[in-house]
């Protein structure tokens, strides 16, 4: 087991009767990891209308109100009906672009590429009548003041194995609570975070 691994394991021993719901974008290997630690999984809403919105940057190359138009309610669909993203898929599907160049072409392509590989992931609906997270931006802003402010300023360059002490210290640091936790343990003899 790894330290995530170990660190997912305590939570869940923590919060048995808690919901355990996987947040990413469309990567495999994400899910692949989610799949085993939750019980749903939810594709980052961000990354999906990110697809959408170069679909109607090529549906509506000469019309920025008529691209506004259809991606406010593509999302609002996406977000709050059953079903929409096949439905959404099938669109853009069959859509003849005004345009064929081939950067708006590519547009399209990714984006059904993204919905054909991801749309089972897109249950925005269930997961918001349920409360559950539909972004993983918390995260993501996380990593990057955890880890890329930290290790990635000028000039710097780590080995593993400092990078990992570093990342380990600086995460307990900004972590409510762990490294009170931390220090009590390792006073009182028993040390529970192992470096």
């Amino acid at each position: 087991m790894n330290k995530l691994d170990d660190e997912i394991a305590d939570l869940k021993r923590l919060y048995p009767q808690a919901t355990y719901i996987g947040v990413a974008d469309g990567a495999k290997e994400n899910w692949r990891y989610l799949k085993q630690h939750t019980s749903a999984q939810i594709l980052d809403f961000f990354h999906a209308s990110e697809y959408l919105g170069g679909v109607a940057e090529a549906l509506f190359p000469s019309s920025k109100a008529k691209r506004k138009q259809w991606l406010e309610d593509k999302l609002h669909n996406l977000k709050n009906k059953r079903g929409a993203a096949k439905k959404i898929l099938k669109e853009i599907e069959s859509a003849e672009l005004p345009k064929k160049t081939t950067a708006l072409i590519e547009k399209r392509y990714k984006a059904v590429t993204y919905f054909t590989n991801n749309h089972h992931l897109m249950k925005y609906h269930q997961a918001l009548k349920h409360n559950w997270p539909i972004g993983s931006g918390v995260t993501e802003a996380a990593c990057k003041t955890l880890v890329k402010q930290r290790l990635c300023g000028s000039g710097m360059r780590w080995k593993p194995a400092g990078a990992e002490v570093l990342l380990e210290t600086r995460s307990l640091i900004q972590s409510k609570g762990r490294w009170n936790q931390l220090w009590s343990s390792f006073m009182s003899g028993r040390m529970i975070v192992d470096f």
